[in-house]
């Protein structure tokens, strides 16, 4: 029993950092209704920045702070720069610039800071927390309760601001939004920009655990893609719930499956995937849109 509970808890720590990836891709989706393929890439070349800063002798929390408002900015000027010149052009044509964006950024990370692994640190104490049998690393909690911050943070801004509340009409139906006089353009651009800021505090939530290289996020970014399947792409609280399920779920049958074990275990994100599109495509919190032809 205490195995059990020891890999739900480790498992609802790994699911909180895919859950705050996925928050960045169900931001970027709602405004654009796109997926970015280069999330992952763009949130770890963020924590690069936020390493030469700590080498510059900055204090984390500034770095944090720093990294960012800079990581919004960034994915606000990605918008404006690369992804609104093919705004109307076909979703493969968008998709295929994402993924250019992938390889950029992987590819300037490795030249610039080379493809040794680097440590990161993290802000939580390292000494661990006992109850009984059971350890609760303080950087695994930290992680689950940035997560959720981040979650409270969006759930309010959306409810509650005006411009949250214009991102909102903007991405459900522009033509109307356009007629209220919202500039729908710049909500997309914020839309990245938000995206970008959340899937930077996921790199540096992700960093101390798989230490710093240009490929650090490739298998972070697919348990993202599964999480945000599993809760829905329309659903900031799917795409948490689906971020600790993946987690739990994939520590449960890594350590309970003896033909799965470690080396298998991101079969379990891609099956997971594969079942919710056959049984519930919209996912478990998502809505079902209907489009008139």
């Amino acid at each position: 029993m205490d195995i059990f509970i020891q890999q739900v808890v480790s498992g609802l720590a790994t699911g909180g950092i895919y859950a705050s990836l996925a928050l960045a891709l169900v931001m970027i989706y709602q405004a654009t209704d796109v997926v970015n393929f280069a999330q992952g890439n763009m949130a770890m070349f963020s924590t690069y920045l936020a390493w030469s800063f700590l080498q510059a002798g900055l204090p984390y929390w500034v770095t944090f702070a720093l990294t960012v408002i800079i990581a919004f900015v960034g994915g606000l000027l990605i918008e404006r720069i690369v992804i609104r010149p093919v705004e109307g052009a076909p979703i493969l044509t968008i998709v295929i610039v994402t993924l250019g964006l992938l390889v950029i950024f992987t590819s300037v990370a490795g030249w610039i800071y080379s493809y040794i692994q680097k440590p990161f640190p993290s802000p939580f104490p390292e000494k661990p927390i006992r109850i009984g049998q059971i350890v609760f690393g303080a950087h695994d909690l930290g992680a689950i309760g940035v997560t959720l911050v981040m979650l409270v943070v969006l759930f309010l801004f959306f409810r509650y601001t005006t411009l949250g509340l214009a991102m909102r009409a903007a991405a459900q139906n522009p033509v109307s939004s356009r007629l209220c006089g919202i500039r729908v353009s710049w909500m997309l651009g914020l839309g990245w920009g938000l995206a970008a800021a959340f899937g930077s505090v996921a790199g540096m939530m992700v960093a101390p655990v798989v230490f710093l290289d240009p490929n650090m996020m490739g298998g972070i970014q697919l348990y993202a893609f599964a999480a945000a399947t599993v809760g829905g792409f329309t659903s900031p609280l799917g795409a948490v719930v689906g971020g600790l399920l993946v987690g739990v779920t994939e520590n449960l049958v890594g350590t309970y499956v003896s033909f799965i074990g470690t080396e298998l275990k991101l079969t379990v994100a891609l099956a997971m995937i594969i079942i919710v599109l056959l049984v519930r495509p919209a996912g478990l919190f998502g809505r079902t849109t209907i489009r008139r032809v």
